[in-house]
Parts: structure tokens; sequence; C-alpha cells
């Protein structure tokens, strides 16, 4: 049997986090992840989702914090240090942690030779209009436009072909995901009228939001509720415009908080240029996502649910084309934590180790 891969997770303790631990605990080609903490002087302050130290040894363990994964000798959260993040041979490191952070955490793994997944939105963006939205304060400005070029968007579907020799893979956006697999196909095809805009109008549970607690993300003002929030500023708009080749100015996204814990619903409309049969617009989308197991397109008039891709790493299609053959409607369903987030962090890795993308997520 070939040795497994030695793989470090920082940022177990948030809801994506700790996904990607659930999984790559059980991915066969992967060791027992290295879960790792940052130093306590870069920690932010405690609140009452910040690990507790464990009364005998000081340590903190993941396991007291989601009793799910008690058993298997526990799973301690070590300081990030790279020197012996070297010595025990780890080759992988996921980042699952603030955008901030991991912008200036990369140009040092990079330098160590250590392989990044970034699940934040550090280095997703190309273009300087988009980026500047997160007010990034780079200390070697040079070195992270140098990485900012070498990073691949690791969205498999798109980049599958760019990701296995990427040193840096930025994970998509959970919503920019589902808005991005649903118009692909369609704009590739030249069947969209662009100039009668595109509405990207998405939904989401709250853990979208992060695990650390604000007053919109309260229960009180989440339960029996739904809102909208981030028009025409959400980050995830960039993001959108920038993978599909389109301005922001042809798309108007707006993002919705759902009163349930997980999962994205994208309700999408478009202007066709031309009369086309709901034949063509299926041939599209299958053509477009042949062989891509983590895609499905649901034959028309049935269109996807939340509930459908709950829990799986699946991305649901499905569309309803209007009887003058020109307006379309395009539903796109993924549970935000796994294909938005974990999950197709370890889909990446898959492709850049050249195992099958299905390995550790069916």
């Amino acid at each position: 049997m070939p040795a497994k891969l030695k793989v470090a997770v920082l940022g177990a303790t948030g809801y994506s986090g700790l996904e990607l631990t659930r999984i790559l605990v059980r991915h066969p080609r992967v060791e027992k992840p290295v879960l790792l903490r940052r130093p306590e002087s870069s920690q932010p302050a405690k609140t009452a989702l910040t690990p507790a130290a464990d009364s005998l040894n000081g340590s903190l363990n993941l396991a007291d914090i989601f009793p799910v994964l008690s058993g298997n000798g526990g799973y301690p959260l070590e300081p990030l240090e790279w020197a012996p993040l070297k010595q025990k041979g780890i080759e992988l490191l996921f980042l699952a942690t603030p955008h901030q952070v991991s912008r200036s955490l990369v140009p040092e793994a990079v330098r160590h030779g250590i392989r990044v997944i970034d699940l934040s939105g550090a280095w997703r963006l190309k273009q300087v209009e988009h980026r500047a939205i997160y007010g990034f304060q780079d200390e070697d400005a040079v070195t992270a436009q140098e990485l900012t070029e070498r990073a691949v968007y690791g969205l498999p579907e798109l980049n599958g072909d760019r990701i296995p020799g990427a040193s840096v893979v930025a994970n998509p956006g959970c919503y920019a995901t589902t808005v991005i697999l649903a118009l692909a196909p369609l704009l590739k095809a030249g069947l969209v009228d662009r100039d009668k805009g595109i509405i990207a109008d998405s939904k989401s549970g709250v853990s979208g939001a992060g695990k650390e607690p604000t007053s919109r993300t309260h229960f009180v003002s989440v339960a029996d509720n739904l809102s909208a929030y981030g028009v025409f500023t959400h980050r995830h708009l960039g993001e959108i415009a920038e993978q599909l080749g389109i301005g922001t100015g042809e798309i108007t996204f707006t993002p919705h908080l759902l009163p349930i814990p997980r999962g994205i619903l994208s309700t999408i409309y478009v202007h066709l240029g031309q009369p086309v049969e709901a034949v063509e617009i299926e041939r599209c989308y299958r053509e477009f996502y042949q062989g891509k197991k983590f895609v499905r397109v649901f034959p028309t008039p049935k269109l996807p649910e939340i509930q459908f891709s709950l829990n799986t790493n699946y991305c649901d299609l499905g569309f309803c084309l209007g009887p003058d053959g020109r307006r379309l409607v395009i539903v796109s369903c993924e549970d935000n934590l796994i294909k938005g987030a974990a999950g197709q962090a370890v889909q990446n890795m898959n492709l850049m180790y050249g195992w099958g993308e299905e390995e550790g997520l069916l």
C-alpha cells in the first residue's frame, strides 16, 4: 500500500473546518489530520464558542468542542509552527481561517514547500477592483501579487485541468459555486442575452455566515424570518463575475438568510438571445457536465430542493423554460458546508494528488 498523505487543518473549530476534519478522518488515502491552532498571541478574544483548555493538561482538543469526534485518540489542537509541520512530513495544509489570516499565512506555507487549499476568499480574485472589498494589508506586496497570479480557482468542474499542478488552490465561495455552475454552460454556449441582465436570487442557511455569532445570526433574529443582505455589495459578486467572464453590472446578485442551519438554493433568471427548446437547454447542461461526478442535472420540469443535496458534495441543477422559449429560470442547490466548502476542498485535494474526485466523498 502506498503511504498515506499527511495533511494539516487550521480552523477546525469552525463549521467548515469541522466538516473538513470529519471527511479527512474517513478518507482512505489520508492519515489522521494534524489539527492546528494559531499561537495565543494571534488569537481573537475568547467567546463562548472559543475552545476551552483541558483542565488536566492545558491542551486543546476538538472532541471537547464537538463530541461527535470523541474516540479515536482525540483530536488535539497543536500550535501552528512551520518546522514541526515539515518534520512530520505534512505536504498539504487546509486553511479554514478568516480571509486576512489566510492572506498572511499562505506565503509562509509556500516558502516551506507546503501546498495549500484555502477555504477563505484570500486568493480567489485576480482583478484588483474585485479584491478591494477585502481590504487586504499585505506585508510583502510583490509576493502576494505573485501568489495571487499563481493561485488556481478551485472549482473542479471548470478548472479540473489546472488544479493538479497548483501549489495554492483557492476554494470557491458557497454562493458563488451555485451561481457559477448554473450559468457557465449557458454563457459558454452563447445562449444568454447579456444585455438584458442576469438575476441571481440566493438563499442560505445560517451556517454560511460562519460560527462567530452576530446580531443578525442570533436565533431571535433568524427564526421565523427571511432577510436579504449585502445587496450590490456582497463579496461573492466579484468572484461570480470574474469566473464567468462578465461585468458586475451584468448580474444582480442578492443573498438572503434562511432560518435553517445549512443549504443553499439559488434561483437564477436569464433571457436567451433567441427562442430555444427545453431539450436544447438540457443538452447544453448535460454535455458541459459530462463526466463531472458532483453536478446532477435534473430533467425538466423537476427542480432541485435543498434537502436533496444536504450532507452531500453534489450541486443540483434544474430549470424551467418560459412558453416563449426565451425566459429561463435555473434552480441550483448545494450544501454550503460541503460542496460549498469542505467537500469541494477535498475534491480539489483528490485532483491535486491524482485520485478519483469522489474518493472520501461518496
